[in-house]
């Protein structure tokens, strides 16, 4: 039995969205390495001597998804790793990070840490190409573009069965760390015009006061990811339209129409990448036009990319 430690990001988290993106990795992993015996460890807290060791101990130690990459890796870091950790872990294996924003070339400091802490010897899996040029940009070579873990079975069979028409209802998320009350404020309006009900789904604990603050009369979901799922997986007759990313890949994982508003880097550089619906945030007549027309669900993923990835574990299948 191979014992694998997988850094979750979802762990100590206060957004919802890792627990997506963590439910996606740890599938893709058991999906390449068989009756894997998984470990956590909390990307969000400072490691120690216990998380030490379970990593040295696995076979394999995954480091799952979301914005833990940046430039400045010192500088408030969502992902709680130093120096120190590099004195005692140096085989960090990437599932589909990615790079936190578009940013200046990274220091000295972050260049040094990851090229440290990660893997030399196994191809990593980053969530788009602007991910990818980062790291090739401070030497770190052996990287893939496969997109996040979430898009890895949206494949053309799944894309088929997404419906191509304007439902009756419609989810929305907001996003509070990145506010902009106008914009948004219009999109609850456009919303409401054209969908008979508006369901909410609350990601992180502010999205709740920002989205009463600007958009009155909402139908709450429980703010969970089962809450999520009821909604989604239910009889409703439902698009998805918001700024949550993930979100977003959630409501295309089970089978909803689905436009994401670009609010940063992510939808944007995965949208180009792999041919999600992306709108952003400002192109309000854009987004009124593809809300009442029909149009097809086509996510492009890189098979290639992906199997190759996947198949350095093969042997532990």
């Amino acid at each position: 039995m191979k014992a694998v430690t997988l850094l979750d990001t979802a762990v100590a988290s206060t957004n919802l969205g890792d627990q997506i993106i963590m439910d996606a990795a740890e599938k893709q992993v058991r999906s390449v390495i068989n009756n894997a015996f998984i470990h956590t460890v909390a990307t969000h807290e400072i490691m120690f001597t216990r998380s030490y060791k379970l990593i040295r101990e696995s076979d394999y130690a995954f480091v799952g998804g979301s914005n833990l990459l940046k430039s400045r890796m010192w500088f408030f870091p969502q992902w709680k790793v130093s120096i120190i950790d590099a004195l005692f872990i140096n085989n960090l294996i990437l599932c589909g990070c990615g790079w936190y924003q578009y940013q200046k070339k990274a220091d000295i400091y972050s260049r040094f840490l990851l090229k440290s802490i990660l893997s030399s010897e196994i191809l990593h899996s980053v969530r788009d190409s602007y991910t990818k040029e980062k790291l090739l940009s401070i030497g770190i070579n052996n990287v893939l573009n496969t997109g996040c873990p979430t898009l890895w079975d949206l494949n053309p069979e799944h894309c088929l069965s997404i419906p191509k028409g304007k439902a009756e209802n419609v989810l929305c998320t907001l996003t509070i760390y990145n506010p902009n009350k106008k914009l948004d404020s219009e999109l609850i309006k456009i919303l409401k015009k054209n969908y008979r009900k508006v369901f909410f789904w609350i990601q992180t604990a502010g999205d709740y006061e920002y989205s009463k603050q600007i958009a009155p009369g909402l139908e709450y979901l429980e703010p969970s990811v089962a809450g999520l799922d009821e909604l989604l997986y239910s009889n409703e007759d439902i698009d998805y339209v918001g700024t949550r990313l993930h979100a977003g890949i959630r409501a295309l994982q089970a089978k909803r129409r689905t436009i994401i508003i670009e609010i940063d880097n992510r939808a944007k550089e995965m949208g180009r990448d792999f041919n999600l619906h992306t709108v952003e945030r400002d192109n309000v007549e854009k987004l009124e036009k593809l809300l009442k027309s029909s149009f097809a669900t086509e996510v492009r993923l890189d098979h290639e990319a992906i199997n190759k990835w996947k198949l350095q574990f093969a042997h532990d299948s």
